[in-house]
């Protein structure tokens, strides 16, 4: 049962979690509902994020994933474990502070960032081991209750802290996703934010909904948890943005201030990047808003919705071949395939979306 605090109404210790993919339109969700706007909802100045440092962490001179399991020191665990935890820790914060002010507290994150190296290895090479899925969770708040992990539950965090968020999804067709997603990533590679190594592997491991997935059907076993887990999908969110006002009401944010056009010169969330983390390097600060003004190029120029981001029709093959003209026969067709094998993923959450 929802707990309202009488004052203002709003639903105490109330959190929401949209869980995303890069490409997926999730920013221009965002920038409709008006996140900072939002009444009596506490977040970053770049709406969450908090588990970027651990991803970085775990993908940094080279991705843990990529050795063989017997190859993973105890160094490498606790690393990735240590950024884990601390990011955990942060978001514990801000949570705190939102729940003694009555406000709902707000996060993005991208869906791979939710689960350990463990899960990735497992996707890779379809081995489950109890052993590391144990050694990358994160130590959640005696406050959350019992620390118990479904099987279904791959994630980092325990079955109980993962049942105090409310989670929204969002997709996006992958034949758009992901050649936008390398193409962002190229752009990183040439700015100096990722070498070459990491423009492929970021790629790989975000051009999918496997990660959506399991965090949704998770979601929906969920039975005696009284909110849904609503998805959005990109198209509609750009050709029907009246479907926010139903996510509005499903998520208890305020229909008032939601937004479908903006001035061109608004603030750049992109110069923001980072910027709660009062200790970080300045150099390092810099080079992550570099990353940030590439992947929001597109919407901090924009006053507006546009629709021709999200076409009626779209021809895999048609568009494989235009992969292939622009990246190459390799990269064309390691994109090919990662569409045509994130179908079924899409297609299913697709069919839970939210419409008009």
């Amino acid at each position: 049962m929802t707990v309202t605090n009488e004052s203002n109404g709003t639903p105490a210790g109330r959190r929401l979690l949209f869980i995303s993919v890069p490409r997926t339109a999730s920013n221009l969700l965002l920038r409709i509902v008006n996140i900072p706007k939002q009444p009596n909802l506490h977040t970053t100045p770049k709406g969450g994020y908090f588990f970027y440092p651990a991803f970085i962490e775990s993908t940094q001179n080279g991705s843990l994933v990529d050795k063989p399991a017997d190859q993973w020191t105890a160094e490498d665990i606790n690393a990735v474990k240590t950024s884990s935890q601390a990011c955990l820790d942060s978001l514990e914060e801000y949570s705190s502070r939102a729940a003694q002010n009555n406000q709902l507290m707000f996060t993005k994150e991208h869906a791979y960032w939710m689960f350990s190296p463990a899960t990735r290895r497992k996707f890779i090479t379809g081995l489950h081991d109890d052993k590391f899925f144990e050694a990358f969770r994160v130590n959640t708040p005696e406050k959350y209750g019992p620390k118990k992990y479904s099987r279904s539950n791959e994630t980092m965090f325990s079955d109980e802290y993962l049942r105090s968020w409310q989670m929204v999804f969002i997709i996006r067709h992958p034949a758009l996703a992901w050649p936008s997603m390398y193409r962002a990533m190229l752009k990183l590679g040439e700015s100096g934010v990722i070498d070459e190594d990491g423009v492929k592997g970021a790629s790989v491991a975000n051009m999918t909904f496997h990660w959506t997935r399991l965090l949704h059907d998770w979601c929906l076993e969920q039975l005696d948890v009284p909110v849904s887990a609503p998805v959005v999908d990109a198209h509609d969110l750009i050709h029907h943005p009246e479907i926010v006002l139903q996510l509005c009401e499903q998520t208890g944010l305020d229909k008032s201030v939601v937004q479908f056009e903006w001035a061109d010169k608004s603030e750049k969330k992109s110069l923001h990047w980072a910027c709660h983390n009062s200790n970080a390097d300045p150099d390092e600060v810099k080079l992550h808003q570099q990353a940030a003004g590439v992947m929001l190029s597109t919407l901090e120029s924009s006053a507006g919705i546009i629709k021709d981001k999200a076409p009626e029709t779209i021809d895999i093959a048609a568009e494989a071949a235009k992969w292939r003209g622009e990246f190459g026969e390799d990269v064309g067709t390691l994109i090919e395939r990662c569409v045509r094998d994130s179908m079924s993923d899409y297609e299913y959450l697709k069919a839970r979306r939210i419409t008009v």
